[in-house]
């Protein structure tokens, strides 16, 4: 009988040490089960007549009831639902730009929705929104290509300064906004952190002034805690000198429209984002999908997704999840 106590008390002891293993931990696992969302919102107060007006709305997702009662790091534990509006509930908000090529795309497509929705069941506030497009042909003309990027970089500019005064409306946490996004979105993101107005006009060979801002730097001190690139590019990779906000990166090793490494003179993918944020030591993590191409589908179809591509889908969400918690929760002074 005496065998059986140590024999069982290792068998406890191990059961516990894997049920801690599997408890889920909020915004890095799925914690909630339902998303809230809010639909059709606008992130300026007057909007332009006709189409330019389009450019200037949301959704945001919001995380809904929890998955089970007392999951580690809920502070409504038990309660099952989140408490709005009382002290220490601010929660880290995502802004989503969905790609299409600076021409095409919405924030309610499907990449968009799933990001957000995924995103939103492990904790985050996500703002899914839309920016102005352009009529030029940016899939030909690179310079019309940094020109739609550059109009969209002042909408998120403008996107930004909404949320942060903004923030009692849905408990944002202003130190930690996070910028991302899917192919033209990735490159948005990268671009409205680490590129000057100044620097993205002379790369589209344009000398007219910022369309909403003075040409001032992006971002401010503390306005962006990460980004997320899902297969985007910089135009340039000594621009990641500009700043120093934490990458992390997912894209297909076989993309033939935006390439994980070097494509031309100036486009720079993933791949090659990683080596110089390491020689720059700013913190990134890059995670690349062999043989795969655009939006991680084995052959790219803008009008069809597939299963199998958005359990790629999935992983690269729970990719992003791990750094963002290492980076903004586990290791920081000020813990959520």
């Amino acid at each position: 009988m005496m065998k059986v106590v140590p024999v069982m008390a290792f068998y406890f002891l191990i059961v516990c040490a894997c049920t801690g293993q599997v408890k889920p931990v909020e915004y890095r696992d799925t914690v909630f089960s339902t998303v809230r969302v809010e639909p059709d919102l606008a992130y300026r107060s007057r909007l332009p007549a006709g189409k330019a007006g389009k450019g200037y709305h949301f959704d945001m997702y919001e995380p809904g009831v929890p998955v089970a009662p007392g999951s580690a790091n809920l502070r409504d534990s038990g309660t099952g639902t989140l408490p709005a509006g009382l002290p220490g509930t601010s929660r880290p908000l995502i802004i989503w730009m969905h790609g299409g090529g600076f021409k095409f795309g919405s924030r309610k497509g499907a990449g968009p929705r799933f990001w957000c929705t995924g995103f939103a069941r492990r904790g985050y506030l996500c703002a899914s929104i839309d920016y102005r497009m352009t009529v030029k042909k940016t899939l030909t003309s690179f310079p019309a290509l940094v020109k739609g990027c550059f109009i969209a970089v002042e909408d998120v500019r403008e996107a930004v300064a909404y949320f942060k005064a903004h923030y009692k409306t849905w408990d944002i946490d202003t130190n930690r906004i996070i910028l991302g996004g899917n192919s033209a979105g990735g490159i948005i993101a990268l671009q409205a952190v680490y590129s000057k107005p100044d620097e993205l006009l002379k790369l589209a060979g344009d000398t007219a002034q910022p369309i909403n801002g003075n040409g001032a730097s992006f971002p401010h001190p503390g306005s962006v805690a990460a980004v997320i690139n899902f297969w985007g590019a910089i135009f340039e990779t000594d621009w990641l000198n500009n700043a120093r906000v934490p990458i992390v990166s997912v894209h297909g090793g076989n993309d033939h429209i935006v390439s994980a490494g070097r494509k031309g003179e100036h486009f720079f993918g993933s791949l090659s984002i990683h080596a110089k944020a390491d020689s720059l030591s700013i913190p990134n993590r890059v995670k690349i999908y062999d043989g795969y191409s655009h939006e991680l589908q084995k052959h790219f179809n803008p009008f069809f997704t597939g299963s199998p591509a958005r359990r790629r889908w999935q992983e690269a969400g729970q990719f992003v999840a791990d750094f963002l918690y290492e980076e903004l929760v586990a290791h920081s002074p000020a813990k959520l």
